[in-house]
């Protein structure tokens, strides 16, 4: 736990930089190739650093998900907050996952590494599944908000609403990415209609 400790006390723009380095080198190599000494290099720093703080590749990859998702998460309130109907709503969240898969491939490449680096370490394991609880609740959160407010009427529990969406957006990535020249719209279509039936009871 104390690389965990170590992890968290680094902030600033150092910080900012490594984290962007390892993005980048994981869109350029792929999370397998990407090194210590590659991310040091980019970032400007020493390697040794990158050891001190992050310990692991494993663990600076989840500090580059982690800050990912909350600038995913807080680029939602806005737009959700301004959401008068359901099909806003649905609207905003389609974007978010498009603009995901086709401007930044690399945040679902993150996550399917660490899914699979959680797998043999129980340490990063726990840890992703922190971070996807902290961003399931967030949304959920927002989701209760809109009911509040009478945009929408859920059909069951707001988290696990969530939990299904999220499981949705995880895996029609993966097809995307998979095979970039897929027409998605059909699919997207069917998404949007699933996410109106749960979202407004009827």
């Amino acid at each position: 736990m104390e690389a965990a400790t170590k992890e968290r006390e680094l902030s600033g723009e150092k910080a900012q930089r490594i984290v962007d380095a390892m993005r980048l080198s994981v869109a350029k190599r792929g999370a397998a190739g990407s090194t210590f000494e590659h991310v040091a290099g980019e970032a400007g720093v020493s390697r040794g650093l990158l050891h001190y703080y992050f310990g692991t590749k494993e663990r600076l990859l989840v500090e580059v998900v982690r800050r990912d998702a909350e600038i995913r998460v807080a680029r939602l309130d806005e737009p959700l907050a301004k959401a008068q109907t359901v099909d806003d709503v649905i609207d905003v969240l389609l974007a978010s996952l498009t603009d995901l898969i086709e401007n930044e491939p690399a945040f679902f490449l993150l996550l399917y590494e660490l899914f699979s680096a959680g797998r043999r370490n129980p340490e990063i394991q726990h840890e992703v599944g922190q971070l996807f609880e902290r961003t399931r609740s967030h949304v959920a959160e927002v989701l209760r908000a809109k009911e509040r407010e009478g945009v929408l009427r859920l059909r069951h529990d707001a988290e696990e609403i969530v939990s299904y969406l999220f499981a949705v957006a995880d895996g029609f990535a993966l097809q995307a990415l998979s095979d970039p020249e897929r027409d998605i719209s059909g699919g997207l279509a069917v998404a949007a209609a699933s996410g109106r039936y749960l979202l407004i009871d009827e």
